[in-house]
Order: structure tokens, then sequence, then C-alpha cells
């Protein structure tokens, strides 16, 4: 075998064993579900560049997953950010039964941008949460069953 050959069967080995390797870190699936769920459920809030670290810091406290909770937390990125924030945000209205129309241009007070700012932050968190509970809840539950599934797939080398 050409030497060529034999360096990319070893990166390749390589590769599989850290793959391997990762894909054992914190095993139990129940570990890696809620993980998974803790990085979805941080996931749908609107705190950019804090997600993953409070993803992470919530599946500390959950016993789960670090890398999973991590990646969980891309469930929010640059091309769903709008339409899940939008409808977190009309969640949160609906829930709080305020439906309030946008006053445009009557915007002319500081008091009246705070008022407001309170009103779209509190519709928008209290959304994210609902959105954020019932979205961990359904892919940590079927990422577990799937795990549960799988459970011979990371085994051989």
């Amino acid at each position: 075998m050409p030497p060529f050959q034999r360096s990319a069967l070893s990166l390749g080995r390589r590769l599989q064993r850290w793959l391997v390797w990762l894909w054992r870190q914190e095993g139990s699936h129940g570990q890696r579900a809620r993980g998974l769920a803790a990085g979805i459920f941080c996931g749908c809030f609107p705190f950019f560049g804090l997600q993953t670290l409070l993803g992470v810091a919530l599946a500390s406290v959950l016993r789960g997953n670090h890398l999973l909770a991590a990646a969980g937390t891309w469930i929010s990125n640059p091309l769903t950010y709008v339409p899940l924030y939008w409808f977190n945000d009309q969640l949160g209205c609906w829930l709080l039964g305020s439906a309030e129309p946008w006053p445009g241009g009557a915007i002319h007070t500081h008091r009246v941008i705070w008022q407001l700012g309170g009103q779209v932050a509190s519709r928008l968190l209290l959304g994210s949460a609902v959105v954020g509970l019932a979205c961990a809840t359904a892919f940590g539950w079927l990422f577990w069953l799937w795990l549960k599934q799988e459970r011979s797939w990371p085994t051989q080398l």
C-alpha cells in the first residue's frame, strides 16, 4: 500500500476514534437527552452570545451532556432568529392578553419607550419560556428514544 493511502487510512482511524471518544463523553442516554434538551431550552431565549453558556450551565445543573447542550442552542441561528422570536412574541402576547398595536410615530418620550420595552420583553420572555419548555421536552424525549434504539452504534472501532 502506498504511504499516502496508509496515512489517509491512519487519519481516518484517528478521526473515527476521536468521534467515538466524543460520543462517549458523559455517557448515559438520559444525560445526553438532558444535555440536548437544556441547550434547546436556552436556545429559544433571545440572549444572543449567552445562549451557549446558559445551555452548558443548565446542563451542569441537570447533569446533562455539555457538548450536546452547546449544540442544542443552535436551534436559534441567523436563519431562524426572526421566525422563532416573532412566534415567541406572538405567543407571549396571546398568553398575556396584551395585543396593543405598535404606536408607530407616537413615540415621543423616554417613558413611552421604557414602557414599550418592558411590554415587549415580558411578552418575548414568556413566549420563549413556553416554546423552550415545549421544544426541549419534545426533542429531549425523541432524542432519548432514538438513543435507546441506536444503542450499539459507537461501540465498534
